[in-house]
């Protein structure tokens, strides 16, 4: 069997329109000499035309041809190999765009459940709406039905033999078989004009016979499909041609669309186009009203992207065709796979997907390709140990890394200052606990409701919970629901493992214990359910009618907590900001390094390739934000100092808008960390991030959901907060704010860009392979998604890389140089080189070795963390300083004996004696201690901030 090729270190790279597979080419030796080993690149099948992230696809068979063809893709990959790399893709199984373009989705619009691509998509044919009887909602109109209609923004066309709906830049396809709607109007009037026994009238009267005897669109038998899809094409084939050769014919078709668009302020004259709308197997809907009855899955709440299901095999194989073909051709060698929680079987879409990418495969063997998948784990949560992959896309290292830099003993402090300031008493469980239920009643809600009607359904075939009432029951689902600590569980068949029986049993125990008067009866029916107990009274077909609804259950519990939690929660509770992060805990006291010590232990392991990511596509603000933002742990007496100083300063900026002050004391408080953490380097650039931080809070207090909403925007409320933010910036005058915000953030930045070097030097030597988001190996000071996605200067970043390379050997000046104008970004991307550069020429140290805690002792050791590596006879440690504001003054290097005095770190016994700092050639000696042997932090910051030491066999470079 050939063994997988696993990354030694990863660079995500969106591809878009404006970074194509020959842009990217180029790039290659860059990537490379920053010790790069594989390219991690964003979905390249084809997508929306603009798409700037790829997970809008519109046809899995080629492709995207704005990012180039597949000539130009091989010729990018054959780069890569040139460079000895890799090439790491993003793959999107759990949905496509519900996108005219979509050429499933426009066969699934126009003959509804009797389309070919009807099993491909996730569609209830059979809601509880009557009119949705075997048709779809599209809630796409940006008003109401009838005032679209008689606005005539509802537009019949035709085009090449074809009938089509035109709203806007949509085009929505007309059933063939409601054609005789439009061709049979006014028929005696085309039979006078051409005479009844003309060619051409005999012709159209055959098109309209052959129209006539397709089969319904309810007829699902594949037979029928394949005869639907042949007879209509050939019809529409034989009316352009008709059209072609008669111009009558196409005059009277073209008088028919006039008639069937009406007369704006006629109502009447719109009978005919309301008529054949209501023959579609599609129902047209107030965007709003996508709550009231929307019957396909979507990807969170996103209406233009559609669930698929993948889970049947013929979907599984005609979404997947190009990407196996690629990856037989070694093209591809490892695969990151979106939104796994989304699909309906995990582990059997997995187990195929590998089955499918090395056949021959047997059960048990070990996994044979590259693949992650994006797992968003909880706090004590673990990645199911039967799933086939090499680990997740490492938001739970994110997290880890990041609560180091906190300071566990002012969290108390921090928590005063934010109830305080912020005026909020809800303890942060509840908060969670709200939010996910404010979900369920409003986004989605359509989505509950099924499940509720589902539930009640599996009640009544039960002769002991047959009278339990509908509505409890299904407040006992929600309640259930926002009570569950995970994203989703991966029951899959009536084998109920012990952690998803414990994730179910405590979220019922804590849905009862709030809502005592709710009838416990209801919770023990769905106990029963959820856990698949196996009770007398059920016949082998409830059983299985059970097992289904678990699986959708599953499907839905993990957008829920998205949305809940992610898009809500995350900008509600605003304590400390570098915290709300994906797979985050908002309300923590930090990660102590014990924990830390524990996460690298258990890492190093189980999983010991999986990706370790500090910023990513869709992280809440960058790394080197959350870096800065940590630092307001440190010194909590100080921040309310400011804070207070701050309210009272801006508080003639702040506007009254629907009886609220704005900002609000919460909104405040994230904007002011927002400002501390994002501001940039440079002056000349803050115009631009003035815009960009209208555009965050605007987004922020949206998801929020509690001023304003992205479905009801409070136009006033969103006003002011921009006004807000335009006068707080604003740098002419006298601006007494900016200027103490200012000097607070200078000081802020430093120390925040210490920890933000720190934090790099430990992703690239933490066991786990290492991402760099793309332009993050420069300081990455952007916020969430879509500020998070724009260009990147390459250019600068190559001369940068190209400059700090010709200074191979750099004195200690140099060095002390490079810290001295931190703000230029060249002691991060110094670090990157040279840590990547050692990592690369010891891959099996990093990929396989043993991770080993490292014990400092002094007055210092609470400000460093450290750990060792070591396979065979090969040694690297790494240590780094944390909690700096005790040591150092802002400005102060955090170097030599001043700093650290005679604090030291103990080194695991057999370890060496001779060690060499990597990044500034220093030779250090381990001095003895008793019966080991000791480093003093003096001598290994003696010259630079951050220590990479290497000894024994490890390579130097």
């Amino acid at each position: 069997m050939t063994q997988p090729r696993i990354p030694v270190a990863v660079y995500r790279l969106q591809f878009h329109p404006g970074m194509r597979f020959e842009d990217a080419r180029g790039l290659i030796p860059y990537f490379h000499g920053l010790g790069i080993t594989d390219l991690y690149a964003s979905p390249i099948l084809q997508a929306r035309r603009g798409s700037t992230h790829g997970y809008d696809v519109t046809d899995p068979s080629r492709l995207n041809p704005e990012l180039g063809n597949e000539e130009e893709f091989e010729n990018f990959v054959r780069q890569l190999q040139a460079n000895g790399m890799g090439l790491l893709l993003d793959i999107v199984p759990n949905h496509m765009a519900a996108s005219s373009e979509n050429p499933w989705w426009m066969d699934l619009l126009e003959d509804g459940p009797g389309s070919a691509s009807a099993s491909h998509f996730d569609v209830d044919w059979h809601p509880p709406s009557r009119s949705l009887d075997n048709r779809i909602l599209l809630p796409l109109l940006a008003h109401s039905y009838a005032s679209s209609l008689e606005n005539r923004q509802l537009a019949l066309t035709f085009e090449e033999g074809s009938f089509y709906i035109r709203y806007f830049d949509t085009k929505l396809p007309v059933a063939a078989k409601s054609y005789r709607q439009i061709l049979s109007h006014r028929l005696e009037k085309l039979k006078q004009t051409l005479g009844a026994g003309s060619p051409a009238f005999q012709e159209f009267e055959g098109i309209l016979s052959a129209l006539e005897r397709l089969p319904d669109r309810s007829a699902l038998l594949v037979e029928k499909a394949a005869e639907r899809r042949l007879t209509r094409s050939a019809a529409k084939e034989r009316l352009w041609r008709l059209c072609g050769t008669s111009a009558e014919v196409r005059r009277f078709i073209n008088q028919n669309v006039q008639i069937f668009n009406g007369r704006k302020g006629v109502p009447s004259s719109f009978l005919h186009l309301d008529r054949l709308l209501s023959d579609q197997a599609y129902l047209l809907a107030f965007w709003r009203n996508t709550n009231e009855g929307i019957n396909y899955r979507r990807f969170f709440t996103i209406t233009d992207l559609v669930g698929i299901r993948v889970e049947d095999p013929v979907t599984f194989d005609a979404t997947h065709a190009v990407i196996l073909r690629l990856t037989e051709k070694s093209l591809i060698t490892g695969l990151r796979v979106d939104h796994i929680d989304g699909l309906r079987d995990p582990l059997g879409y997995l187990k195929r997907l590998q089955d499918r990418l090395c056949p021959g495969r047997s059960e048990g063997q070990p996994v044979a390709f590259y693949v992650v998948v994006e797992k968003i784990l909880t706090d004590g949560e673990s990645l199911p140990r039967d799933w086939p992959v090499y680990g997740t896309t490492g938001y739970d290292f994110l997290n880890l890394v990041n609560g180091i830099f906190v300071d566990e003993q002012n969290v108390a402090e921090l928590d005063r200052v934010y109830s305080k300031f912020a005026e909020l008493n809800s303890e942060y469980e509840d908060l969670v606990y709200k939010k996910k239920k404010q979900v369920m009643e409003s986004l989605l809600a359509v989505e509950m409701n099924s499940l509720g009607r589902h539930l009640s359904l599996l009640a009544e075939q039960d002769r002991y919970a047959r009278e339990l009432p509908r509505g409890d029951l299904a407040r006992a689902l929600v309640e259930t629901i926002a009570c569950l600590a995970v994203y989703r569980t991966y029951i899959r068949s009536f084998a109920v493992s012990s952690d998803d029986r414990r994730y179910i049993e405590a979220a019922i125990t804590n849905a009862q214990a709030r809502n005592p008067g709710l009838n416990p009866a209801c919770f023990e029916f769905l106990r029963q359910v959820l856990l698949l107990r196996q009770g007398p009274q059920l016949f082998p077909e409830q059983r299985e009618t059970r097992l289904a609804f678990v699986m959708r259950w599953q499907q839905f519990t993990g957008p829920i907590m998205a949305k809940g939690f992610e898009d809500s929660l995350l900008y509600v509770y605003n304590r400390l900001v570098s915290l709300n992060e994906v797979g985050g805990t908002p309300d923590s006291a930090g990660v102590p390094i014990s924990a830390f010590h524990e996460f690298g232990l258990q890492r190093a392991r189980r999983w010991p390739y999986t990706l370790n990511a500090t910023s990513t596509h869709d992280s809440k603000r960058a790394e080197d934000v959350r870096a800065r933002i940590d630092v307001l742990s440190e010194i909590p007496s100080e921040w309310e100092k400011h804070l207070v100083r701050w309210r009272r300063l801006n508080e003639k900026r702040k506007r009254i808008a629907n009886g609220t002050h704005v900002p609000t004391p919460n909104e405040e408080i994230l904007l002011y960390q927002t400002m501390i953490g994002a501001w940039p380097l440079r002056r000349d650039e803050v115009p631009n991030f003035r815009r960009r931080l209208q555009d965050y809070i605007i987004k922020a207090t949206r998801d929020a959901m509690v001023h304003t909403k992205w479905t009801v925007p409070n136009v006033s409320h969103e006003k002011a907060l921009v006004d807000f933010v335009e006068a707080i910036t604003d740098e002419s005058g006298n601006n007494e704010f900016l200027k103490d915000f200012l000097r607070f953030q200078r000081d802020v930045a430093y120390w925040g860009a210490l920890n933000g070097l720190a934090q790099v030097l430990i992703k690239i030597g933490f066991p786990g392979v290492p991402e760099l988001y793309q332009g993050s190996e420069l300081w990455d000071l952007r916020l969430v998604d879509p500020d998070n996605r724009g260009p990147v200067d390459f250019s600068q970043r190559m001369r940068m890389a190209e400059e700090l390379r010709k200074k191979r050997q750099c004195t200690f000046q140099c060095f002390r140089d490079l810290l001295e104008h931190w703000e230029d970004g060249r002691i991060k991307l110094y670090i990157v080189l040279k840590a990547l550069s050692f990592r690369v020429a010891n891959a099996g140290l990093f990929l396989n070795g043993d991770y080993l805690p490292i014990e400092p002792s002094g007055n210092q050791k609470e400000s460093v963390c450290a750990f060792a590596r070591r396979w065979k006879r090969s040694w690297c440690l790494i240590a780094v300083p944390r909690l700096l504001t005790r040591l150092i003054s802002p400005g102060q290097p955090p170097l030599g004996d001043n700093v650290w005095g005679k604090s030291t770190i103990a080194l695991p016994k057999s370890s060496p004696k001779q060690w060499l700092n990597i990044f500034t050639r220093e030779k250090i000696t381990a001095s003895p201690s008793g019966l080991s042997r000791v480093l003093h932090l003096r001598d290994i910051f003696q010259n630079f901030p951050v220590a990479l030491l290497a000894a024994g066999s490890a390579h130097s470079i």
